[in-house]
């Protein structure tokens, strides 16, 4: 089995999407401009996605309320201090910031949606390069 996407049910899809494309630097693969507004993101490989909509036949979930540990969106960083300061400058909220004895750099944000977003610098890396 390959991995597709995750999908989260936000109330404001269109402007959460547009934060992802515009901050965390995801790729539009397909949008709607009318409800659900459902919008599917992909990372800089372009083999994995991020749906976000909107759809009030199923439940949206106060994120702020979940331990990040609960559920977060993890990315690969080259520089999780830099990429931390451009989040938190687009409303991001810092969580924690954590070097490992390993020698991996582990940054918890929260977008201003609530949901939690982590930057990993892993000092050895668990993805394959591309």
């Amino acid at each position: 089995m390959k991995f597709e996407h995750f999908a989260l049910n936000v109330p404001n899809a269109s402007e959460m999407s547009l934060w992802y494309e515009t901050h965390l630097g995801l790729a539009v693969v397909k949008k709607m401009t009318e409800s659900p507004f459902m919008t599917f993101l992909a990372d800089d490989s372009g083999t994995i996605m991020l749906e976000i909509y909107s759809n009030p036949k199923g439940e949206t979930l106060d994120f702020n309320s979940y331990h990040p540990l609960a559920v977060h969106l993890a990315f690969v960083s080259k520089d999780p201090a830099k990429d931390k300061a451009r989040l938190i400058e687009a409303g991001a909220i810092e969580i924690s910031d954590d070097n490992l004895p390993d020698g991996s750099h582990l940054v918890m944000l929260r977008d201003p949606w609530g949901v939690c977003i982590q930057f990993c610098k892993r000092a050895v890396p668990m993805l394959k390069a591309n």
